[in-house]
Protein backbone atom coordinates (compact mmCIF):
# COMPACT_ATOMS: atom_id res chain seq x y z
CA UNK A 1 0.00 0.00 0.00
CA UNK A 2 1.23 3.48 -1.33
CA UNK A 3 2.66 5.62 2.32
CA UNK A 4 -0.04 8.24 2.97
CA UNK A 5 1.16 12.06 2.81
CA UNK A 6 1.24 14.09 5.97
CA UNK A 7 0.56 17.87 5.55
CA UNK A 8 3.55 19.69 7.42
CA UNK A 9 3.46 23.26 7.24
CA UNK A 10 7.22 24.24 6.18
CA UNK A 11 8.73 26.98 8.37
CA UNK A 12 8.68 29.47 5.80
CA UNK A 13 4.60 28.95 5.65
CA UNK A 14 5.18 29.25 9.51
CA UNK A 15 6.87 32.41 9.26
CA UNK A 16 4.84 33.68 7.38
CA UNK A 17 1.88 32.78 9.43
CA UNK A 18 3.23 34.33 12.46
CA UNK A 19 3.27 37.25 10.99
CA UNK A 20 -0.09 37.79 9.84
CA UNK A 21 -1.33 36.41 13.09
CA UNK A 22 1.19 39.76 14.82
CA UNK A 23 -0.80 42.09 12.29
CA UNK A 24 -4.09 40.31 13.45
CA UNK A 25 -3.71 41.33 16.73
CA UNK A 26 -2.34 44.61 16.28
CA UNK A 27 -5.46 45.77 14.43
CA UNK A 28 -7.93 44.14 17.00
CA UNK A 29 -5.90 45.47 19.85
CA UNK A 30 -6.33 49.40 18.20
CA UNK A 31 -10.13 48.44 17.56
CA UNK A 32 -10.40 47.71 21.06
CA UNK A 33 -8.98 50.72 22.06
CA UNK A 34 -11.33 52.42 20.19
CA UNK A 35 -14.16 50.52 21.41
CA UNK A 36 -12.90 51.70 25.20
CA UNK A 37 -12.26 55.36 24.06
CA UNK A 38 -15.39 55.57 22.26
CA UNK A 39 -17.79 54.00 25.58
CA UNK A 40 -15.74 56.70 27.87
CA UNK A 41 -15.84 59.53 25.63
CA UNK A 42 -18.20 59.13 22.64
CA UNK A 43 -21.49 58.15 24.23
CA UNK A 44 -23.29 61.82 24.11
CA UNK A 45 -25.89 63.29 22.19
CA UNK A 46 -23.58 65.97 20.73
CA UNK A 47 -20.79 63.05 20.30
CA UNK A 48 -22.86 60.96 18.22
CA UNK A 49 -21.15 61.20 14.51
CA UNK A 50 -17.43 60.88 16.08
CA UNK A 51 -19.35 57.56 18.01
CA UNK A 52 -20.82 56.45 14.48
CA UNK A 53 -17.40 57.01 13.06
CA UNK A 54 -15.40 55.54 15.57
CA UNK A 55 -17.76 52.49 15.16
CA UNK A 56 -16.81 52.47 11.64
CA UNK A 57 -13.23 52.40 12.24
CA UNK A 58 -13.48 49.84 14.82
CA UNK A 59 -15.21 47.95 12.19
CA UNK A 60 -12.65 48.66 9.48
CA UNK A 61 -10.03 47.24 11.77
CA UNK A 62 -12.11 43.96 13.18
CA UNK A 63 -12.26 42.91 9.70
CA UNK A 64 -8.79 43.62 8.81
CA UNK A 65 -7.94 41.39 11.86
CA UNK A 66 -9.72 38.59 11.08
CA UNK A 67 -8.83 38.63 6.87
CA UNK A 68 -5.43 38.38 8.28
CA UNK A 69 -5.78 35.82 10.56
CA UNK A 70 -7.75 33.59 8.52
CA UNK A 71 -4.69 34.15 5.62
CA UNK A 72 -2.56 32.84 8.31
CA UNK A 73 -4.69 29.95 8.91
CA UNK A 74 -4.40 28.96 5.56
CA UNK A 75 -0.76 28.97 5.99
CA UNK A 76 -0.18 27.39 9.16
CA UNK A 77 -3.72 25.35 10.29
CA UNK A 78 -4.37 23.92 13.31
CA UNK A 79 -5.39 20.29 14.16
CA UNK A 80 -8.48 19.22 14.84
CA UNK A 81 -6.84 16.36 17.58
CA UNK A 82 -7.35 19.32 19.99
CA UNK A 83 -11.16 20.43 19.63
CA UNK A 84 -10.81 24.02 21.88
CA UNK A 85 -7.37 24.46 20.19
CA UNK A 86 -8.78 24.10 16.71
CA UNK A 87 -11.75 26.27 17.70
CA UNK A 88 -10.33 29.22 19.09
CA UNK A 89 -7.77 29.68 16.16
CA UNK A 90 -9.99 28.98 13.62
CA UNK A 91 -13.02 31.24 15.04
CA UNK A 92 -10.77 33.39 16.83
CA UNK A 93 -11.96 36.47 14.24
CA UNK A 94 -15.56 36.13 15.22
CA UNK A 95 -14.72 35.85 19.26
CA UNK A 96 -12.48 39.29 18.76
CA UNK A 97 -15.51 40.76 16.83
CA UNK A 98 -17.51 39.93 19.89
CA UNK A 99 -15.22 41.86 22.23
CA UNK A 100 -14.60 44.71 19.81
CA UNK A 101 -18.57 45.63 19.49
CA UNK A 102 -20.72 43.45 22.32
CA UNK A 103 -19.22 46.10 25.08
CA UNK A 104 -19.69 49.05 23.10
CA UNK A 105 -23.60 47.79 22.72
CA UNK A 106 -24.63 47.33 25.77
CA UNK A 107 -22.60 50.56 27.10
CA UNK A 108 -24.53 52.45 24.23
CA UNK A 109 -27.66 50.98 25.25
CA UNK A 110 -27.75 51.57 28.95
CA UNK A 111 -25.80 55.23 28.88
CA UNK A 112 -28.07 57.01 31.21
CA UNK A 113 -27.11 60.47 29.57
CA UNK A 114 -27.59 59.55 26.38
CA UNK A 115 -31.00 60.45 24.57
CA UNK A 116 -33.08 57.62 23.20
CA UNK A 117 -32.46 59.16 19.54
CA UNK A 118 -28.48 58.87 19.95
CA UNK A 119 -29.17 54.82 21.60
CA UNK A 120 -31.77 54.29 18.68
CA UNK A 121 -29.09 55.44 15.60
CA UNK A 122 -26.04 54.97 17.38
CA UNK A 123 -26.59 51.39 18.87
CA UNK A 124 -28.48 50.62 15.06
CA UNK A 125 -24.99 50.81 14.02
CA UNK A 126 -23.09 49.14 16.49
CA UNK A 127 -25.35 46.16 16.09
CA UNK A 128 -25.16 45.87 12.33
CA UNK A 129 -20.89 46.57 12.90
CA UNK A 130 -20.98 43.46 15.29
CA UNK A 131 -23.48 40.96 12.99
CA UNK A 132 -20.76 42.30 10.03
CA UNK A 133 -17.93 41.85 12.00
CA UNK A 134 -19.01 38.23 13.60
CA UNK A 135 -19.82 36.72 10.24
CA UNK A 136 -16.84 38.26 8.51
CA UNK A 137 -14.55 36.94 11.16
CA UNK A 138 -16.30 33.20 11.47
CA UNK A 139 -14.69 31.02 9.42
CA UNK A 140 -17.49 28.62 8.30
CA UNK A 141 -14.96 25.98 6.14
CA UNK A 142 -11.89 26.22 8.08
CA UNK A 143 -8.59 24.53 7.35
CA UNK A 144 -7.01 22.05 9.18
CA UNK A 145 -4.08 19.61 9.31
CA UNK A 146 -6.45 16.77 8.57
CA UNK A 147 -8.28 18.37 5.52
CA UNK A 148 -5.00 19.08 4.17
CA UNK A 149 -3.54 15.30 4.41
CA UNK A 150 -6.70 14.22 2.73
CA UNK A 151 -6.88 16.78 0.01
CA UNK A 152 -3.19 16.42 -0.73
CA UNK A 153 -3.32 12.71 -0.80
CA UNK A 154 -6.28 12.75 -3.02
CA UNK A 155 -4.65 15.28 -5.45
CA UNK A 156 -2.04 13.03 -5.47
CA UNK A 157 -3.68 9.73 -6.41
CA UNK A 158 -5.62 11.76 -9.21
CA UNK A 159 -2.13 13.32 -10.50
CA UNK A 160 -0.43 10.16 -10.81
CA UNK A 161 -3.78 8.79 -12.56
CA UNK A 162 -3.33 10.87 -15.05
CA UNK A 163 0.40 10.91 -15.67
CA UNK A 164 1.08 7.16 -15.26
CA UNK A 165 2.13 7.44 -11.71
CA UNK A 166 4.62 10.39 -12.03
CA UNK A 167 3.42 13.07 -9.14
CA UNK A 168 4.70 16.44 -10.87
CA UNK A 169 2.69 19.99 -11.04
CA UNK A 170 3.07 23.47 -11.34
CA UNK A 171 1.89 26.43 -10.16
CA UNK A 172 1.80 29.89 -9.40
CA UNK A 173 2.29 32.38 -6.27
CA UNK A 174 -1.29 34.36 -6.42
CA UNK A 175 -3.27 31.12 -8.85
CA UNK A 176 -5.21 28.61 -7.60
CA UNK A 177 -5.07 25.86 -9.76
CA UNK A 178 -2.57 22.70 -10.19
CA UNK A 179 -0.92 22.27 -13.93
CA UNK A 180 0.36 19.45 -15.13
CA UNK A 181 1.81 20.60 -18.03
CA UNK A 182 4.47 23.50 -17.70
CA UNK A 183 3.09 25.03 -21.06
CA UNK A 184 -0.52 25.35 -19.55
CA UNK A 185 -2.08 28.35 -21.58
CA UNK A 186 -3.09 29.27 -18.03
CA UNK A 187 0.27 30.00 -16.76
CA UNK A 188 2.53 30.21 -19.97
CA UNK A 189 3.64 33.77 -19.05
CA UNK A 190 3.85 33.42 -15.29
CA UNK A 191 6.22 32.67 -12.46
CA UNK A 192 5.65 29.32 -11.98
CA UNK A 193 7.07 26.58 -9.38
CA UNK A 194 7.21 22.74 -9.82
CA UNK A 195 7.52 20.35 -7.80
CA UNK A 196 4.89 17.08 -6.31
CA UNK A 197 1.49 18.32 -4.96
CA UNK A 198 2.48 17.75 -1.37
CA UNK A 199 5.36 20.41 -2.31
CA UNK A 200 2.39 22.89 -3.61
CA UNK A 201 0.10 22.56 -0.69
CA UNK A 202 3.12 23.22 1.17
CA UNK A 203 4.43 26.21 -0.85
CA UNK A 204 0.64 27.94 -0.99
CA UNK A 205 -0.96 27.12 2.24
CA UNK A 206 -4.33 27.66 0.91
CA UNK A 207 -7.25 25.11 0.86
CA UNK A 208 -8.55 25.49 -2.53
CA UNK A 209 -5.70 24.04 -4.78
CA UNK A 210 -7.52 22.64 -7.53
CA UNK A 211 -6.45 20.84 -10.71
CA UNK A 212 -6.60 22.47 -13.76
CA UNK A 213 -9.47 21.30 -16.32
CA UNK A 214 -7.57 22.08 -19.06
CA UNK A 215 -4.76 20.15 -18.15
CA UNK A 216 -6.93 17.49 -17.12
CA UNK A 217 -8.53 17.41 -20.31
CA UNK A 218 -5.12 17.17 -22.41
CA UNK A 219 -3.74 14.12 -20.00
CA UNK A 220 -6.98 12.33 -20.43
CA UNK A 221 -6.72 13.11 -24.45
CA UNK A 222 -2.85 11.81 -24.41
CA UNK A 223 -4.05 8.68 -22.17
CA UNK A 224 -6.66 7.91 -24.80
CA UNK A 225 -4.47 8.20 -27.63
CA UNK A 226 -1.39 5.85 -25.94
CA UNK A 227 -4.04 3.53 -25.19
CA UNK A 228 -5.57 3.53 -28.63
CA UNK A 229 -1.60 3.08 -29.75
CA UNK A 230 -0.95 0.37 -27.47
CA UNK A 231 -4.38 -1.62 -28.87
CA UNK A 232 -2.91 -1.04 -32.97
CA UNK A 233 0.05 -2.46 -31.52
CA UNK A 234 -1.08 -6.18 -30.19
CA UNK A 235 -1.61 -8.82 -32.89
CA UNK A 236 -5.51 -9.31 -33.54
CA UNK A 237 -5.99 -12.19 -31.19
CA UNK A 238 -2.68 -12.07 -28.34
CA UNK A 239 -4.22 -11.43 -24.69
CA UNK A 240 -3.44 -7.85 -23.41
CA UNK A 241 -2.00 -8.50 -19.61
Amino acid sequence: MEEQKQFVATEEAKGKAKQLRLFAFLAWIVAIAGEIFAILKLIHDDTMTWLIVTIVGILILAVLGSYLWKKANRLDPASEKDKTKFFIQSQLGAIMAVLAFLPLVIFIFTDKNASGKTKGIAGAVAVVALLIAGISGADFNPPSVEKYTEEINSQTAEIKDLTNGVDHVYWTPSGNKLHIYSDCQHIRNSDVSEGTVEDAWKARGIDNNEICKTCIARAEKAKSADTDTVQEEVPEGAAVE
